[in-house]
């Protein structure tokens, strides 16, 4: 335990942070559940077989507003009865959802979670995937927009992430 007063602490210090090895265990167990939208589509540009499925667990409506092009049309309710006709549990499973507000991605990852796949959460979404600038796919065809300067530096290769 930290040796910080509670007395006049600001917030950010009045719950004394983890000691060392907590915070490892904790920040790698993190990643073992999640990737990121950055780390997706550098894996799914790099060509060949990136070793996992990317699985979009919205509604058809959403999914034709726009989806991550080679992503599996999933929504979260139909994963018990479809998920073993469109999914081999022998190959990771990358989940997402609309963005950070929405759980969507959380809930098909534990459904699928139960039923035996390895799965992962991506983290931000569709809404970040967009947001970066990677091409996406909608009914109407394939479309990208310039990366929101905020969640993509301009040099991504020294982002420091």
């Amino acid at each position: 335990m930290s040796s910080v007063s509670t007395n006049n602490v600001n917030p950010v210090l009045r719950v004394a942070p983890a000691a060392p090895a907590e915070a490892a265990a904790y920040f790698r167990a993190s990643l073992v559940f999640h990737a990121d939208v950055s780390d997706v589509a550098a894996a799914l540009s790099a060509g060949g077989d990136p070793g996992f499925v990317v699985l979009d667990s919205r509604s058809t409506e959403a999914w034709d507003q726009g989806h991550i092009p080679g992503a599996v049309h999933l929504p979260t309710a139909l994963i018990p009865e479809q998920a073993e006709q469109l999914l081999d549990k022998s190959v990771p499973v990358v989940t997402y959802c609309w963005g950070p507000g929405c759980n969507g991605a959380t809930r098909s990852a534990l459904a699928l979670a139960e039923l035996g796949y390895q799965v992962k959460e991506m983290l931000g979404g569709f809404e970040y995937w967009a947001r970066e600038g990677f091409e996406y796919e909608t009914w109407e065809g394939k479309q990208t927009r310039d990366p929101d300067p905020l969640t993509a530096p301009v040099d991504a290769e020294n982002c420091g992430c």
